[in-house]
C-alpha cells in the first residue's frame, strides 16, 4: 500500500540539471511533440486551399521551404521516439544531422519570406512589415537550437530547449488557423500578439504547469520561454512601427527588382 508520502506532488524546485531519471520525460515530449503537430497540420490545413488558388502563384521556393521545414518536423519526431524507444545512441548520432539540417533552414526561411513577399508585391497578400515575424521566427530557432547542442550532456534542458526552438516556429501554423476564424486584422498590438502567438503562449504555460506540478520546472526552460515571449511582443511592435514597414517595403522592392 502507497504511503501518503509518496501520493504527494513534489515538491516545487527551480532545477538546473534533471534530478529525476531521464525516461521519465520521454512521454511528456512526445505529448509536446504531437501538440505541435496538431497546431501546424491545423493551421496549414485550412489554409492550403487559399494557397493553391493565390495569384501569382507561390514562387518554387516557397515549395522547397514546405518540404524542408516539414522535414525538420519529421527529424524531430524521429529523435523523440528514438529515445522513448531507448536508441539513444542512434538518437545522438542523428542529432548532428539535425543540426545541420537547421542551418538549410537558415537559409531557406528568409529567402522563402522575401521570394514570397517580392511576388505578391502591391497585392492583397504584401506586407512587408511581417518579415518582422518570419526573421524573429527563424532567428529565435536558431538560438534556441544551438543552446540544445550546448546543453547536450544535461538531458532534461536539452529535450526542453529543442522543443522550445520548435515552438518558435508553430504560430506560422496556428496563426493561420486563427486567421481562418477571424480574417479581418486585430487593430489592437494585445489582440494582434494573441491571434498570431497564442499558440505559442498556450504550448509554453503548459509545459510550464506540468513541470511545475512535477517538480520539474527547469531554469534554462524558464528564461529561455521568458526570452522567446519577449521576442514574440518585440515582433508585434516591430510590425506596427511605421519606420520597419518604411524599411521592409523598400527591402522587398529591392529583392524583387534583383532577384524576382
Amino acid at each position: 500500500m502507497a504511503t501518503a508520502s509518496a501520493l504527494e506532488r513534489p515538491a516545487w524546485t527551480w532545477h538546473a540539471r534533471g534530478t529525476w531519471n531521464a525516461r521519465d520525460d520521454r512521454l511528456p515530449s512526445a505529448a509536446w511533440l504531437c501538440l505541435l503537430w496538431l497546431g501546424l497540420i491545423g493551421g496549414f490545413g485550412v489554409d492550403i486551399k487559399r494557397f493553391l488558388h493565390e495569384a501569382p502563384p507561390a514562387p518554387a521556393v516557397i515549395y522547397v521551404h514546405a518540404a524542408v521545414f516539414t522535414g525538420w518536423m519529421f527529424l524531430l519526431t524521429a529523435q523523440v521516439l528514438l529515445v522513448v524507444g531507448d536508441r539513444v545512441p542512434l538518437h545522438r548520432r542523428l542529432g548532428w544531422f539535425t543540426a545541420g539540417w537547421a542551418c538549410l533552414m537558415a537559409v531557406l526561411g528568409p529567402w522563402a519570406a522575401f521570394a514570397s513577399q517580392s511576388v505578391d508585391l502591391h497585392g492583397p497578400e504584401y506586407d512587408p512589415p511581417f518579415l518582422a515575424v518570419q526573421l524573429g521566427d527563424i532567428a529565435a530557432f536558431l538560438i534556441f537550437v544551438a543552446w540544445a547542442i550546448a546543453l547536450r550532456k544535461n538531458v532534461a534542458a536539452h529535450k526542453r530547449i529543442m522543443i522550445l526552438s520548435t515552438i518558435a516556429l508553430v504560430d506560422a501554423g496556428f496563426g493561420r488557423f486563427s486567421g481562418w476564424i477571424w480574417p479581418n486584422e486585430p487593430q489592437s498590438v494585445l489582440l494582434w500578439f494573441l491571434s498570431e502567438f497564442y499558440g505559442n503562449v498556450f504550448l509554453l504555460l503548459l509545459i510550464t504547469a506540468w513541470d511545475w506540478w512535477r517538480g520539474r520546472l527547469m531554469k534554462q526552460f524558464v528564461i529561455g520561454a521568458t526570452a522567446l515571449l519577449v521576442i514574440e511582443w518585440m515582433q508585434t511592435l516591430l510590425y506596427r512601427w511605421m519606420p520597419w514597414k518604411t524599411l521592409t517595403t523598400a527591402l522587398i522592392t529591392t529583392w524583387a527588382r534583383h532577384f524576382a
